[in-house]
């Protein structure tokens, strides 16, 4: 079973991969980079301090801990455990594998650690400001499906990889969320 959905994704993201556009080459290394976000970031910064004011600090923390959370996890824990490894690295693959940046990165890739950290982010901040900016859901899955997407075009992630990451930062979001929730009602007896 495990040989077949190697192989399904294998050609999944042979496909994939093969859908590149000499434009979008820089286009996907830049949504793949992590500094292109920092407008975003701020933007999402500007809006929990003016709906959370003096909570934002609490939630920072929060944000804080889930991003460490989800990249530990994804890179300590899902990368040594599985050991598999990413598309670029793989011999057989080499030949065919549109590869933009020039570098694979590190010699493993199930779970990618990009989709993982975007979905854990969209997701936390999607049930924090989802009763206040109704089309934050579309802009913060769409900046996650991007970055996640790019992994695939720039060929340093399997689909597999990509996905499981989404799904263990929705996870990660919904327990952080979970314990936030609990800090919240705590913080709040004390000093609301």
């Amino acid at each position: 079973m495990m040989a077949y959905l190697n192989q399904l994704d294998t050609q999944l993201f042979l496909f994939l991969n093969s859908l590149h556009l000499p434009f979008l080459d820089p286009v996907m290394i830049l949504i793949s980079g992590k500094l292109t976000w920092i407008p975003l970031y701020l933007l999402l910064l500007v809006l929990i301090i003016r709906y959370f004011k003096w909570q934002s600090v609490m939630i920072l923390l929060f944000v804080a801990l889930l991003i460490t959370v989800s990249d530990q996890v994804s890179v300590k824990i899902f990368k040594y455990v599985f050991e598999r490894p990413r598309p670029c690295h793989e011999p057989d693959l080499e030949a065919l594998i549109h590869l933009p940046t020039g570098n694979c990165g590190g010699a493993y890739g199930f779970i990618s650690s990009h989709a993982a950290n975007s979905f854990a982010l969209a997701g936390f901040l999607f049930l924090l400001l989802r009763r206040r900016v109704s089309s934050i859901g579309i802009i913060l899955f769409t900046y996650a499906f991007l970055v996640s997407y790019s992994r695939i075009y720039i060929g340093v992630h399997y689909p597999g990889d990509v996905i499981a990451g989404g799904l263990v930062g929705i996870i990660i979001s919904v327990v952080v969320w979970f314990f936030y929730g609990l800090a919240q009602k705590y913080y709040c007896q004390k000093a609301c």
